[in-house]
């Protein structure tokens, strides 16, 4: 450290003697670049003064006393600063590091979602899942069984951050591990409650709504625990209306039932899921209504599914300023005419 120190004080006595003869841009950029290596060198800032008072000494032997008491005021300054310095860095870096390990588990965490959407004879299909910071508390879930029924799952975490995301985790593994033949959906809850229950800390609940498309019948079995509820679009009569399933939310009571429902579902219909990132959005007038997102679905009723949900988040997130407060996802499911 003495020999880097050294080092350093010949360096800033050469740029110093330099600027002083000739004082020139050349002599500022050198300036510039020795602070670099200050920093790599890790020289305190009453290091550099202690430098400057150094060099000085050598160019001005006869500099006046005021001016040396001074600068050592000035190291005493420094040092204070210094410290702060320090700590500042050392905050910095542990801020660096959380954000990489943030970063690592956001990546993992769209592991957990589907790679792509199933395909179904006659039934269009889109999704949207846009987090509002790098670690999403949303989760959403398809399945196809071998009598071409689709199954759905759209969930949120009540929490945020590594939290949500490790209970994400568990909600996958949970999905995964059920049985693969199609579950009645009432009865999947009732399941996927009891590994939440075992598995997830006491103060971290889960609300989910999942439903089953019978192609052959044409029906949407769904139930629902604590979730926001979807909607569902009666296309003859032009006509919105709530799909409500009650329920309580995972990982509350080992023991939960869970009520099913059922919509018969014509050409053109459509049932939405949904996230309460999407009805909860705030703009400056405040939370938007249900029917301000059903006047938006209908406009785009003309497109994909995919192209709706896609023009619907673009939308409502313009009204917020593009800056999302909660994480936002909506599936839409559409018979196709």
């Amino acid at each position: 450290m003495a020999d880097a120190y050294r080092l350093m004080q010949e360096q800033y006595v050469n740029i110093l003697r330099t600027y002083l003869q000739e004082k020139n841009e050349t002599g500022l950029y050198q300036a510039q670049q020795f602070s670099k290596k200050v920093l790599e060198n890790q020289i305190s800032p009453e290091e550099v003064v202690s430098l400057h008072i150094e060099a000085l000494e050598q160019f001005y032997p006869n500099l006046p006393q005021g001016a040396r008491d001074s600068f050592d005021f000035l190291i005493e300054i420094m040092m204070g600063y210094g410290m702060a310095y320090r700590e500042h860095q050392i905050l910095r870096d542990k801020q660096k590091e959380l954000e990489s390990e943030i970063n690592v588990a956001a990546n993992m965490q769209q592991t957990f979602l589907p790679d792509e959407i199933p395909e179904v004879d006659d039934i269009d299909i889109g999704v949207i899942s846009v987090p509002a910071s790098k670690m999403s508390g949303d989760y959403y879930h398809f399945v196809k069984d071998d009598n071409g029924c689709i199954g759905v799952a759209i969930a949120d975490i009540i929490g945020k951050g590594v939290p949500a995301a490790l209970c994400m985790s568990m909600i996958k593994y949970g999905m995964d591990s059920l049985p693969e033949q199609r579950l009645q959906p009432g009865a999947l809850l009732e399941n996927l409650n009891r590994v939440v229950e075992r598995n997830v800390a006491s103060n971290m609940f889960i609300t989910m709504m999942y439903g089953s498309y019978d192609p052959r019948v044409h029906h949407f079995y769904y139930s629902g625990a604590g979730h926001e509820p979807g909607l569902f679009y009666n296309h003859a009569e032009d006509r919105f209306e709530d799909l409500y399933a009650k329920g309580l939310v995972l990982g509350l009571d080992r023991d939960t039932r869970f009520r099913e429902y059922h919509k018969r579902v014509e050409a053109g219909d459509f049932i939405v899921l949904l996230s309460d990132g999407v009805t909860e959005c705030r703009t400056d007038e405040g939370f938007i209504e249900r029917e301000e997102l059903t006047r938006m679905i209908r406009n785009y009723s003309h497109l994909s599914a995919q192209e709706i949900v896609n023009n619907v988040f673009y939308q409502l997130e313009r009204l917020q300023g593009f800056r999302l407060r909660d994480d936002f996802s909506l599936v839409i499911l559409r018979r196709e005419v």
